[in-house]
Formats: structure tokens, sequence, C-alpha cells
């Protein structure tokens, strides 16, 4: 299964993550795709879903991780990480989001929890001097 992460940035180098519901940490938006979605239509439709994030935007490929199984779904799932540019940064928790913010980049650097770290990770590719 393939996973789309969307990296957004917005003017103060923040990251602009998600609490998804029954969760306590903070991820990136994004989720799986759906037979016979293109990768564009899959970003719209996981940003909308957790972001509220309406209009066209810009996407670039920043990374792709090796597959993992996730043991709660029995799927080996492959993260394709990218770099997403909105026409207008306006955002609100969407039906899937029960929270949302921009965060600093340099505050998850040291996380334990295991997304925050890959959200430093993959935003320190966007943002050089974190």
């Amino acid at each position: 299964r393939l996973s789309l992460k969307g990296i957004i940035i917005n003017d103060k180098n923040e990251v602009l993550v998600v609490k998804e519901a029954d969760r306590d940490f903070w991820d990136v938006p994004g989720g799986g795709m759906d037979h016979g979605e293109t990768i564009k239509d899959a970003l719209a439709r996981e940003m909308y879903e957790e972001v509220s994030l309406s209009g066209d935007f810009e996407y670039q490929i920043i990374a792709i991780e090796d597959p993992a199984y996730l043991e709660s779904a029995n799927i080996l799932q492959v993260r394709l990480i990218f770099h997403i540019t909105p026409v207008t940064m306006e955002f609100a928790p969407g039906v899937d989001g029960d929270e949302i913010g921009f965060v600093s980049i340099a505050s998850l650097k040291d996380s334990s929890a295991w997304s925050e770290s890959l959200i430093y990770k993959y935003a320190s590719i966007v943002v050089k001097d974190v």
C-alpha cells in the first residue's frame, strides 16, 4: 500500500502538523492512496480530509521510505513524502484531523515520538537551515 504524506511550510518556516482521531502525537497530513487515484488526486483528498486544504497546490516528492510491515493492518506500506505548496495557506481541522497547527521544525528534532522525529527529518530537506 502507498501512503502519501505532505510537508507544508509557512512563511515562518514552520511545518503544518495534525493529530488524527485517537492519536496523541503529531504527524504530517496524509494517508493511503486509493485504487485508481492519481498522486495529485490522492494528495488533494488526504489534505482535504485532514487539514481542509481546498484549492490548487504544487507538489514535489522529497523522499521515499523503504517498505515497512504494519501489523495492525497486516500490510506492507511504502510512504512517499512530498513538499506541498498550496495556492492559499488556509487550514482547519478536517474530518480526519482532531487538531492542527504550525510548529517550529527545530522543536521536533529531539522528540521521542517516532512520527515527530520524521517530520523534523523531512521538513529539514525543505528548509535547509533549521
